[in-house]
This record gives C-alpha cells, structure tokens and sequence, in this order.
C-alpha cells in the first residue's frame, strides 16, 4: 500500500497520535480532541469519508499499513516533525473470526497455513504494531512535560471467545503490555488500557441481534462512541492513574446465567 501524508506545521499545540481514526470509534474521538485544541494525528489503510472530514478539521493524517515494516516507519518517519507528543491511542483493529472448525480439512499444512494467517493478522494489527510504535516513539513521549499511552483493548480480553479467540488473545497480549511498559515508563509515561464491550452497532446488524447483544450487559443500552473519548480525557487528566484496564463493559461481566 502507498504511503502519504499531509503537510505538516511547526507544533505548536500538544499532539495526539490516534492509529485506525479514519472510522467510527477512532473519528469520533478524533474529532472531539481536535476540537478541545489538541493537534491530532491519525493513521489509517484506506481513503474514507472519514479521513477526508478530519483533513477539513485539520488533522495531520497519514497512510500506513502497521502489517508492513516500511509503511510503520514512514509513518514514523513523518511524526518526526514533532519534537514531542502528549499521547498515543492505539485504536486501530480488526475483528477477524476464527476459521470454522468445519472447514478444518485438506493437507496438514494448508490447514496450518490458513489458521496462522488468521492469529498472525490479529497479532500483528493489536499486539506487534502498538510494541513496535512504542518504543520507536519513546523518546518523543519522553520529551512531553506529560505523556500517555493508550491501548484499546476488548472486553473479551479477559473472558475468550468461541468464534474470535486470536482476536481475543491479540487483545489479551495487548493489555499483558499494558502492565509491562507501565512498570517500565513510570513514572514519567502513563500507560493504560480501555477495554469496551458493545458500544456502537453496525448498519446491518438487524433487531434480533441487536436485542441479544443489549441483552448481555446490565445497563442494556448501546452507550456510542462517546464512553472511549470520555476515558481518553479521564486518563488525560489523571496524573496518578497508570497500569490499569479501564472496562466499559456496562456491568458485562456480572451478569452471569
């Protein structure tokens, strides 16, 4: 995949890397910290109505792949330009399900094959590229009077999942990861993650579904986007909060059968 990126300007405000803002969770926050006057940078893999709406807005938005080595360090690369950063949200994510079991046929290999592929991808996306941004970023979170780092985990992190368990073993890496750079980086870097359980349907989620997801969480409501920005700024303003998993999981985990 290509790479570009947008002109940038001297830094004059704090700066806020968001990976994957191109779409729902990630914009929606994106916008909202560019509008509370942070300077906000956003990777994403595809052009969409999103990246052009937070171009407008004035966001620094920049093309890479984190699968690919060279397109993480041209997106590297162009943060350079700032001399220090504020915070880093590592949002950008792929569900992708197992392969059913069903399916589990054919020369040993090829089976091999087709299941890693699917842990690799997961890996790749939720637990390599937030370790490898991290330390290749450090010194620029180093020379922020106050720093951030955020991971945005998944409430199956902590329970497994039958049809998405490289999925939730990628989120799991991600917050064992949480715990170490916190121990690591304190006290000058914060390191914390979020963990969501539903928080916005998609259009062709139909009202059976629908009805059985709300069904899951005590509070029974689809709370939006908004439940992440408001942890974002939380953590941002905390200055004593570092290493923990912040659920927002509407009560998930307690109601049991």
């Amino acid at each position: 995949m290509s790479h570009s990126s947008d002109r940038t300007t001297p830094q004059t405000k704090e700066v806020i890397v968001i990976t994957g803002g191109g779409q729902r969770v990630g914009l929606y926050c994106a916008l909202a910290l560019l509008a509370q006057g942070y300077h906000v940078v956003v990777s994403y893999r595809k052009t969409s109505e999103g990246i052009t709406q937070l171009r407008a807005a004035g966001a620094h938005c920049i093309q890479a792949d984190f699968t690919q080595l060279n397109e993480m360090a041209s997106f590297v690369e162009a943060l350079a330009v700032y001399p220090s950063l504020r915070a880093i949200v590592h949002n950008a994510s792929s569900w992708q399900p197992d392969r059913p079991l069903a399916s589990v046929e054919g020369p040993i290999l090829q089976q091999l094959e087709a299941d890693a592929a699917v842990f690799d991808a997961m890996q790749h996306i939720h637990a390599r590229a937030p370790y490898l941004l991290n330390r290749a970023l450090l010194s620029q979170l180093q020379a922020s009077e106050r720093a951030d780092i955020m991971h945005i985990t998944d409430f199956v992190a902590s329970v497994g999942s039958g049809k998405h368990q490289a999925y939730a073993a990628s989120k799991a890496a991600l917050e064992n990861l949480t715990l170490s750079l916190s121990r690591k980086l304190a006290p000058n870097i914060k390191v914390n993650a979020i963990a969501p359980a539903l928080l916005m349907f998609n259009e062709g989620d139909d009202a059976a579904y629908r009805e059985k997801a709300l069904a899951k969480s005590l509070m029974a409501i689809e709370p939006g986007p908004d439940e992440v920005l408001q942890s974002i700024l939380y953590l941002l303003n905390s200055r004593y909060i570092t290493g923990r998993i912040l659920a927002l999981d509407g009560g998930r985990h307690l109601q049991l059968p």
